[in-house]
């Protein structure tokens, strides 16, 4: 398998797949709400950082840290929700773990960035 996603990680051509649900929110219901649309195997991993979330953001007297869970999420969000991005992020992520050449995990890895930070300018952030 690591073989054919290798493979895969050659030069892919610009991908232009459409969104499978609209853009939600930017507030935690509406999140968990597109989450459990495009991601449903995550909802327990929101449900945890929220809660550790709120406890940061009681402890720092901030919304800071609520801020930064909404804009994670909604990030996370803007990657599933195109299913051809959600897979190539995924692929890279596999790759760059399971890799044991260095340079392909090294592509791999700003691969995977380049997916996250496109996801930040779409949300403006």
């Amino acid at each position: 398998m690591l073989k054919l996603l290798e493979a895969q990680m050659g030069a892919q051509p610009a991908h232009h797949d459409g969104p499978s649900i609209p853009r939600p929110d930017r507030a935690p219901d509406a999140l968990r709400e597109a989450i459990a649309r495009v991601a449903p195997h995550r909802l327990s991993e929101m449900e945890k950082e929220k809660n550790e979330t709120l406890a940061l953001a009681v402890q720092e007297n901030s919304i800071g840290p609520i801020h930064m869970f909404l804009l994670r999420w909604a990030v996370a969000v803007e990657i599933e929700r195109f299913p051809e991005t959600s897979k190539r992020l995924h692929r890279a992520e596999q790759v760059a773990a399971e890799s044991a050449d260095a340079d392909l995990a090294r592509r791999a890895v700003r691969e995977a960035a380049e997916i996250i930070r496109a996801a930040y300018r779409e949300l403006g952030a």
